[in-house]
């Protein structure tokens, strides 16, 4: 066990630190990238030089849904041509789960900004020129749908249940029943997307921005209709992606890749800017939750769970996420009778996709809000009535698993109880007056490691390397990606720690499918829980098998651990996961009655990922996370103009956290290891976000007298109307 404690003092952001009893591999190094990055060595794709280089540009769609009557564009001077759905060799639809999104629009467009033409040439500001101004299009509109509540229209569906929830709600001495929502939110990345495509000798490289190439690799070979070793695909150094370049690289590579075949050997590069990339990328989704849930005798005995997401106008990553997140649509909580439904709608708005933490946030925040709600109208503590009824060690999960590892919930509510003195707090704001009112909130929650189901065994198959140089140097070869998380730094940790080498005797360098196997994709909180054993793995055999001087290769493929309860995506039943990482947290906020603005006044928490592989990398995320969850929670708001388009697209008018609003954050590292990742690590990166509007939300209630809150964002004007209405818990 080790504490690890961050405090930013606003007067001089003084950082105090304390570690007790470290282990080895989780003290802190220079990460790998620190050096590149301090001194701007490092090549992004807006880096790579452009002699002889082409720009492309694209024409999207002006309307939500229509039909495109026509288009008229002008006589291209020489060296600049159009590209269009025509020009795809192989389909016309980029390869993400299901095939239903065109690389090019092709009779219709499904919504604002879909691309429907893209012009090449060697200006980059005569392209944007034509595109903007010299090509016209006109359409046939047809019905559009722009919100959720108006789709019937469905992409994805499941559904499971647990136990008897219907003999649950037929004995009940009480059912509360309550609707949530949750908005959108943009990962507002450091770098916008970006690829360059380059065809020579009937073969086409690629390389950019993005998290999984793999994912480029085979959406590209599709869509050109071309064998897998016609493809190559380079990762560039990546500026930030939260899940918002899992997905959207896909589409963009096919497009760019269509292109270069055009070109005739021309490289094309095309790199949205931040307007254009706030406009068409890929959001969390959101979602509309209702909760009915059964009590008898004090305690939940049931719940019939109904979620909704809003896909936007194609499938994407929809399913995956839809998974996950009615997986966590119980939270932590033993809930022995559940129906869970769920299903993506699709709607006439650019498709949403992956997001830092994969549909959980969505439905954990429901979850949390209304046990929260439930012990009030009890009469009973809010954290002592969600600990009684939390998961053990050995419960069955939501699908009929089992939580095989120690469940350390307790013992980390206790730690940021005493952090936060949220008890002490807790009664003294209590039915608070006046202009400033204060108010304090505990979430907890859980998030699970890797692939969803089976999906790593029969799926992703991962596989890793290990090349021994004659030399001594040894090299990692894995697909995975550091978009800024840290994981080059920690698979070199972890090879050096097994090889007993120096780490500057590891070489690992950015991902190349000519080169390294494919490891699966840097998502799901999976690249140092899941690749990593393999590395450690890979790196012990290696060990055993040393010969000085010799070239050695050695290869590492995932199996399942053998104590999997088997899951079945049909029945949605058994183990989602292998384990679990934990999380707790609290909030204090001050909220202006006046003005309706609210300011973060502290923030607590505890994480269990396991053992962190290096304490500085996870400390990051956790902080990091925590802010994100806080822009979800009431900051970032896009709100609907009645016609499908985007208006805030641009970070003047889409607020996010920034150094300004980092309130005091101590965090707690507890540690508690499994047996699924290298030294007992489990998934850390999308962990901390999950769980934090739950808590900023209860603040915010406590703030607010015990009103009611049922959405996120909420911000000032939502404080505003909550004020002017009465409090109230309704018991049905």
């Amino acid at each position: 066990m080790f504490a690890y404690s961050l405090y930013c003092e606003r007067q001089n952001k003084r950082i105090d630190w304390w570690m007790i009893d470290m282990k080895e591999i989780s003290r802190p190094v220079i990460k790998e990238d620190h050096s590149s990055k301090f001194d701007g060595s490092a090549v992004y794709v807006g880096d790579w030089p452009t002699d002889g280089m082409l720009f492309g540009y694209f024409v999207r769609s002006t309307r939500a849904h229509a039909r495109i009557r026509s288009i008229s564009a002008p006589n291209l001077r020489e060296g600049y041509f159009t590209v269009d759905h025509r020009d795809v060799p192989g389909q016309n639809c980029v390869h993400i789960i299901l095939d239903d999104m065109p690389v090019f629009a092709g009779d219709t467009v499904e919504y604002i900004g879909e691309p429907i033409l893209m012009v090449v040439g060697p200006d980059e500001c005569v392209v944007r020129r034509i595109a903007a101004s010299e090509i016209a299009v006109e359409y046939d509109d047809l019905p559009a749908v722009l919100n959720i509540n108006d789709s019937v229209e469905e992409l994805c569906a499941y559904r499971f249940d647990k136990g008897d929830a219907d003999s649950a709600f037929k004995h009940a001495d009480m059912v509360f029943e309550e609707r949530f929502e949750t908005g959108p939110q943009e990962q507002a990345y450091l770098e916008t997307q970006g690829i360059i495509a380059e065809f020579r000798d009937g073969r086409v490289t690629l390389h950019g921005s993005m998290q999984c190439p793999y994912y480029v690799h085979e959406a590209v070979a599709r869509a050109l209709n071309f064998e897998p070793e016609r493809v190559r695909v380079v990762q560039d150094v990546t500026g930030g992606g939260f899940g918002g370049k899992e997905d959207y690289p896909s589409i963009l590579a096919c497009q760019v890749s269509v292109a270069a075949i055009k070109a005739g050997g021309k490289p094309v590069r095309v790199i949205l800017s931040r307007r254009e990339d706030m406009s068409v990328t890929t959001k969390r989704h959101p979602s509309i939750s209702r909760y009915r849930v059964s009590v008898k005798d004090g305690r939940v005995t049931g719940m019939d769970i109904d979620v909704v997401f809003d896909g936007g106008a194609y499938t994407t990553l929809s399913p995956a996420v839809l998974q996950r997140g009615l997986i966590a649509a119980s939270a932590v909580y033993d809930i022995p009778n559940l129906k869970v439904r769920g299903r993506v709608v699709r709607t006439n708005t650019p498709p949403n996709g992956a997001f830092r933490g994969f549909g959980a946030p969505q439905t954990i925040f429901a979850a949390e809000m209304i046990m929260s709600h439930i012990a009030r109208s009890l009469w009973e503590e809010p954290t002592a009535f969600k600990l009684r009824h939390a998961v053990s060690q050995g419960d069955k999960t939501s699908t009929g698993g089992r939580f095989h590892f120690p469940v350390p919930i307790s013992e980390m509510m206790r730690d940021v109880s005493v952090m936060s003195q949220y008890h002490k707090k807790r009664d003294l704001y209590e039915n608070g007056c006046g202009r400033f009112r204060r108010g304090i909130g505990m979430s907890m929650w859980l998030h699970g490691v890797g692939f969803t189901g089976s999906g790593e065994r029969d799926i992703i198959k991962a596989r890793v390397c290990l090349h021994k140089y004659p030399d001594g140097r040894v090299e990692v070869l894995a697909s995975n990606t550091d978009i800024g998380q840290g994981v080059k730094t920690a698979f070199r940790k972890i090879a050096a720690n097994e090889l007993l080498l120096p780490q500057d005797m590891i070489i690992i360098q950015a991902p190349d499918t000519d080169r390294v196997p494919d490891s699966g994709p840097t998502v799901a909180s999976r690249s140092v829980a899941i690749v990593g054993e393999l590395i450690r793995s890979a790196s012990r055999r290696l060990r055993e098998d040393w010969r000085d001087g010799a070239d050695q290769v050695v290869e590492e493929q995932y199996a399942e651990p053998d104590f999997i309860i088997p899951f079945s995506l049909d029945k949605f039943s058994g183990d989602a996961y292998p384990a679990y990482s934990w999380g707790v947290c609290a909030v204090e906020l001050q909220v202006d009655s006046l003005t309706g603005v609210s300011e973060v006044v502290g923030v607590w928490a505890s994480f269990d990922v396991g053992t962190p592989i290096d304490i500085n990398i996870v400390m990051g995320q956790m902080e990091g996370g925590i802010l994100q969850g806080l822009g979800y929670a009431f900051m970032e708001r896009i709100p609907p103009d009645g016609h499908g388009r985007i208006l805030n697209d641009n970070f003047a008018d889409y607020a996010i956290p920034t150094a300004s609003d980092v309130p005091n954050i101590q965090v707690k590292i507890h540690e508690m290891e499994s047996s699924v990742g290298p030294y007992g690590a489990k998934g850390a990166g999308e962990l901390p976000l999950v769980g934090v509007p739950a808590a900023y939300i209860e603040a915010m209630e406590h703030a607010l007298g015990g009103r009611r809150i049922n959405h996120i964002p909420f911000g000032a004007s939502d404080v505003l109307d909550a004020l002017s209405k009465a409090p109230q818990m309704e018991v049905m």
